[in-house]
């Protein structure tokens, strides 16, 4: 009875529209997986590798923060950032549409600020034309994930775009004493010279060597220690600009004498008295200019074709007082041939234009900046040339050409352009080259 019952039951249930509709279903598939295409481009393949992470809108400060972009933005033309007006109109409208309780207007406000903020860094960021890094570490860091980076690790934003936009002492100078002095964006000359300036560091040890004023200043935390004249290149023959870090100073030094000097003055006037102008002036002919050249007899070497062409030739002048280095030499890295020195003219520093050297940096106190270098007073051992001392720590050197400075009424003074080069990035990429490495043959 109860087995009838059951069955009767069962075929009731299967007979019932419902169920029996229910029963023929099936279960619906599960949703496919979301597949994210990695970006193209840089500022969204950042926020792709940080999982979205917020730097703009992260936090009501950061919010606040974001307005400055825009200021900074509608700043940008006197740095020569002429997009900067139309990429901060973007910015008020993405800040505008990034309702807290919006998630995609909030991550399309956080593209466009990001995307505009690295625009304008990478400008800023640019090296000037004619530039030599001696290390590529000093070069600046111009890529979105860099930039991005940088601000997003800053726990205070606000502070991180006036920092990061300001660049150095020396730039903000500039720049706000050309906005002080009525200018709105900038022209060739202060284009040229805000390229220049933005290329020095923001903080830390290290000297600056101003070729258009043609002084040395040492710096330590960012701020100005000490300075001394110096006696830089000649229009003819100017001293390039150089990024560089020194580590050692040379002692009694050897001067391998430029070719031009050779073809100019040196062989004529070998031609006409052959060891009589060349011994007292300590002056050697070597072999090669490898550090085991031997010294050849000046009658071995036809000067008469040596003043049409040099060539290979190298003359080498002996340590001593006529030396035209001086006591001291100051290297660095660039494979221009340029270098810090000691001189025994000591009266070009006396005059107002010291653009007189063949492109070498002659210094006015050299055992101070040495002193200063090392921590203490360079001491020769003995008296065998080419004594080199090892400094505690590098130093990095930045030589740069500035042809305006701040006034003291906070206004922009402009100095002579000595070199024409304001306006003129064909002529920095030219004295980038002049002395290069081949000034210095293999053997």
């Amino acid at each position: 009875m109860n087995k009838l019952l059951l069955a009767a039951s069962t075929a009731a249930i299967l007979l019932t529209p419902g169920i029996a509709e229910a029963k023929k279903k099936k279960a619906p598939p599960p949703p496919a997986p979301v597949v994210r295409v990695v970006p193209t481009d840089p500022v969204e393949l950042y926020y792709y590798s940080h999982g979205d992470a917020p730097i703009w809108f992260r936090s009501d400060a950061s919010r606040a923060a974001a307005t400055r972009l825009s200021s900074i933005l509608r700043r940008a033309p006197i740095d020569g950032f002429n997009a900067g007006p139309a990429l901060a109109a973007q910015v008020d409208a993405a800040i505008a549409s990034a309702a807290p309780n919006n998630a995609a207007a909030v991550k399309a406000a956080e593209l466009t600020l990001s995307k505009a903020w690295v625009a304008y860094m990478q400008h800023l960021r640019t090296p000037p034309k004619g530039l030599v890094y001696g290390y590529a570490l000093l070069s600046p860091q111009s890529r979105a994930d860099q930039i991005l980076l940088t601000t997003a690790a800053s726990p205070d934003l606000g502070a991180a775009l006036t920092r990061m936009s300001d660049v150095n002492s020396t730039y903000r100078g500039l720049r706000d004493a050309a906005i002080a002095s009525g200018m709105a964006s900038a022209d060739a000359s202060l284009l040229a010279n805000l390229e220049r300036a933005r290329a020095l560091p923001a903080g830390g040890r290290y000297a600056v060597v101003d070729i258009g004023n043609a002084m040395l200043t040492m710096y330590e935390g960012g701020q100005p220690v000490d300075r001394m004249k110096v006696v830089v290149g000649t229009p003819e023959l100017p001293t390039p600009m150089i990024a560089s870090i020194i580590h050692w100073v040379t002692l009694n030094p050897y001067w391998d004498v430029p070719t031009n000097l050779v073809k100019k003055t040196i062989a004529p006037a070998a031609l006409k008295q052959g060891d009589a102008y060349l011994k007292p002036r300590g002056y050697e002919v070597m072999s090669n200019w490898t550090n085991e050249a031997t010294v050849l007899p000046a009658s071995s070497v036809d000067w008469k074709a040596v003043a049409e062409n040099p060539g290979a030739l190298r003359i080498r002048q002996k340590p001593g007082p006529q030396n035209s280095v001086g006591r001291l030499k100051v290297p660095f890295p660039s494979g221009q041939d340029i270098f810090l020195h000691d001189t025994p003219a000591r009266e070009k520093f006396a005059l107002p234009d010291r653009h007189l050297s063949n492109g070498c940096i002659r210094l006015e106190d050299a055992k101070r900046f040495a002193r200063w270098l090392m921590g203490s007073d360079p001491k020769m051992s003995g008296s065998d040339p080419e004594q080199f001392v090892q400094l505690p720590q590098g130093v990095p050197i930045y030589l740069t050409y500035l042809t305006a400075e701040v006034g003291a009424d906070g206004k922009l003074v402009q100095r002579p352009d000595v070199y024409g080069w304001d306006g003129r990035p064909d002529r920095q990429l030219a004295a980038a080259t002049m002395y290069s490495s081949v000034a210095r043959p293999a053997p």
